[in-house]
């Protein structure tokens, strides 16, 4: 009787390990649960969570007139009317 003591206790081991291991692997987010968690939060959660810092368009950057998105200089396809190229 002691050896299969002995073998339940190396498998209660070996599965004592395996559950540490799968505690440790980080868990896949899904994108409803991401949302729920957004419409769950209260006001001042929500502001705190959505802050970000919002950087002023660089020298190197336009606004187009059509889409107003932020895009590089390089993707300037209609100068005279700030459009990008794609919606030129």
């Amino acid at each position: 009787m002691p050896e299969e003591e002995e073998d339940e206790d190396q498998v209660e081991a070996y599965l004592d390990k395996l559950i540490a291991k799968k505690n440790d692997r980080p868990t896949p987010v899904d994108e409803d649960d991401e949302d729920e968690v957004l419409l769950a939060l209260t006001r001042d959660d929500a502001r705190e969570s959505l802050a970000t810092r919002v950087l002023p368009v660089q020298h190197n950057e336009f606004i187009c007139k059509n889409c107003y998105l932020v895009k590089h200089r390089s993707q300037l396809a209609d100068q005279r009317r700030q459009l990008c190229r794609d919606c030129a």
